[in-house]
C-alpha cells in the first residue's frame, strides 16, 4: 500500500480512538476523577514501555523540562477531568462539542505566546462558535445540567489550548509518546489523594474498561501520532483530528443510544465548522511566515 494512504488510514484509526475516549464518561460507573486517574495510571505504564523500546530513552534533556513536565500534567489532569465531567453532566454530543471550541480559544490566547494578532477572521469565528453554543444551551442557569456541562466543558477546552501553545513552544522536541508518558506520570500523584473509594472497590467489567481506555484508546493513539506523520503534513493531520466529534458522536448514537436533538447537532455542525476553517487559517498564515522568513 502507499505510504501516504497507510498513514491517512492510520490517522483515521487514530482520531477514532481518541473520539471513543468520550464513551467511557458513560460506560465507567465512576466518577470524572477516578476515570482519569485509571486511565492515566494505564496509559503510563504503556506510553513508558513504548518509549523505552523505542531507543528514546526515559529521560528528560534539561530541568527545565522537568519543570514544564510537571506544569503540563497538572493541566492535563484537569483538563481531562473536566472533559468527562462535561459529558457525564450533560452527554457525550453536548461535551465534545464544547470542548471542539479549543482552536477558536487557541487563536486568542496565541499572542500571550507567540508573535500572531487576532484577525477580524477570528472575531467571525469567535462569533459562530458563541452561536453554535447558544443553540445548545437548553437554559441560561447553572441548575440546568446541560448548560453546566456545555461551561464546564469550554474550561476544559480553555485548558486543552493552553496546554497545547505550551506543548509546542516548549516541549514539542519530544515524541508524542514520550510527552503524554510524562503528563500521564504527573496525573497520577496530583490526583491519588482525589480518587474515591469507588476506585478500589470496582468490579472486574470497570477494571478492564479503565484498562482500554488507558492503553486501546490513550496510549495506542499518541503512540500512532509520530508514525502518522511521517508521510503527512501537519495541516492534514489537523484538519482530521477535527473528525474527531463527528466519530464520537456517531459512536454515541449507535453504542449508548443517544439521541442528541437537532439543536445539538446544528450547533455542533457550527462549532466543527469554526474549528475546521481556524485550522486552514492557521497552517495557511504559518506558510506566510515561512515564505517571507
Amino acid at each position: 500500500m502507499d505510504p501516504v494512504k497507510k498513514s491517512l488510514i492510520s490517522l483515521h484509526i487514530t482520531v477514532m480512538l481518541l473520539g471513543g475516549t468520550a464513551l467511557f464518561s458513560q460506560l465507567i460507573p465512576l466518577d470524572s476523577i477516578d476515570i482519569t486517574f485509571g486511565r492515566s495510571f494505564f496509559a503510563c505504564l504503556l506510553l513508558f514501555a513504548v518509549a523505552a523500546f523505542s531507543g528514546e530513552g526515559l529521560r528528560l534533556n534539561s530541568n527545565k523540562d522537568y519543570f514544564i513536565a510537571f506544569g503540563l500534567g497538572i493541566i492535563m489532569a484537569v483538563h481531562w477531568v473536566s472533559y468527562f465531567m462535561a459529558m457525564q453532566l450533560s452527554s457525550v454530543s453536548v461535551g465534545i462539542i464544547a470542548l471542539f471550541t479549543f482552536p477558536v480559544i487557541t487563536v486568542f490566547l496565541e499572542p500571550y505566546f507567540e508573535k500572531t494578532c487576532v484577525l477580524w477572521q477570528d472575531i467571525v469565528s469567535a462569533l459562530v462558535v458563541l452561536l453554535g453554543i447558544a443553540l445548545i444551551v437548553p437554559d441560561v442557569s447553572l441548575d440546568n445540567d446541560v448548560t453546566l456541562g456545555v461551561i464546564v466543558g469550554i474550561l476544559s477546552a480553555f485548558l486543552y489550548a493552553i496546554r497545547n501553545l505550551w506543548h509546542r513552544n516548549y516541549f514539542s522536541h519530544y515524541s508524542g509518546a514520550k510527552a503524554m508518558a510524562w503528563q500521564t506520570l504527573i496525573i497520577c500523584p496530583t490526583l491519588v489523594f482525589f480518587v474515591s473509594d469507588d476506585l478500589v472497590l470496582i468490579d472486574t467489567n470497570t477494571l478492564w474498561l479503565l484498562v482500554a481506555l488507558g492503553t486501546f484508546f490513550t496510549a495506542v493513539p499518541h503512540a500512532m501520532v509520530a508514525s502518522s506523520l511521517k508521510h503527512l503534513r501537519a495541516k492534514t493531520f489537523s484538519l482530521v483530528a477535527c473528525m474527531q466529534p463527528f466519530y464520537a458522536i456517531l459512536f454515541a448514537i449507535i453504542l449508548i443510544n443517544e439521541q442528541p436533538t437537532w439543536q445539538t447537532l446544528v450547533g455542533g455542525l457550527l462549532v466543527i465548522s469554526a474549528a475546521v476553517y481556524e485550522t486552514i487559517n492557521t497552517h495557511r498564515e504559518n506558510q506566510k511566515v515561512k515564505q517571507c522568513s
